[in-house]
């Protein structure tokens, strides 16, 4: 069964990875750079801070901090568990397919996709009252996670694990922050952010 599940997830790998075209490569390389979305990142603090009072705002931003050292904790001791090679340091494909990036650490699961799918269901839980546009915000951990495909470095279950795990801790750190520090932040009671 699990043999039969990686020869899935690498055949549809190498199928999605040679979709790509060389007319593209820019875009998704940009995209799949961390960098690319700092004002993204800089939009969800201005957000978090002006729909917010000070505390609770300050409160919420030390809630998705804690979010993502979870995250890259969580992804590091994973990836050096499970010890996955990346489709770009498998001998067997890489040289079947399009590498436009090559890490040399572990690949399972995908940290792209954990930590953006994270943060981005915090911040929507947080904010989906106060903005209506939020689920507009859910199309930036697609195109970075699909990124990875495109540029070589995961397979598709690196991706899915790792958008699960974004997504539930993402709830998980919303229920925690309900549970244990809205009731200190001073501003609301714990049953009206629900």
């Amino acid at each position: 069964m699990l043999e039969k599940l990686l020869k899935w997830d690498r055949d549809t790998f190498i199928y999605f990875n040679g979709l790509g075209a060389k007319e593209f490569d820019f875009f998704w390389s940009i995209i799949t750079n961390i960098t690319t979305w700092i004002p993204l990142f800089l939009l969800f603090i201005v957000l978090l801070i002006l729909k917010f009072p000070k505390k609770e705002a300050f409160f919420k931003l030390m809630t998705v901090f804690g979010l993502v050292f979870f995250i890259i904790t969580v992804t590091h001791f994973t990836k050096t568990w499970v010890g996955r090679l990346r489709p770009n340091n498998t001998e067997e494909i890489n040289t079947l397919i399009r590498v436009l990036k090559s890490p040399t650490d572990y690949s399972f699961f995908s940290g792209h996709a954990a930590s953006s799918f994270s943060i981005t269901v915090l911040v929507f839980l947080f904010l989906r009252k106060k903005v209506k546009w939020m689920v507009l915000f859910f199309i930036w951990p697609l195109l970075f996670a699909i990124s990875r495909i495109y540029v070589g470095v995961h397979y598709p279950l690196d991706i899915i694990i790792g958008a699960l795990v974004g997504i539930f801790s993402g709830i998980l750190f919303y229920k925690v922050y309900n549970r244990f520090i809205l009731p200190y932040s001073g501003s609301i009671h714990p049953s009206r952010e629900e």
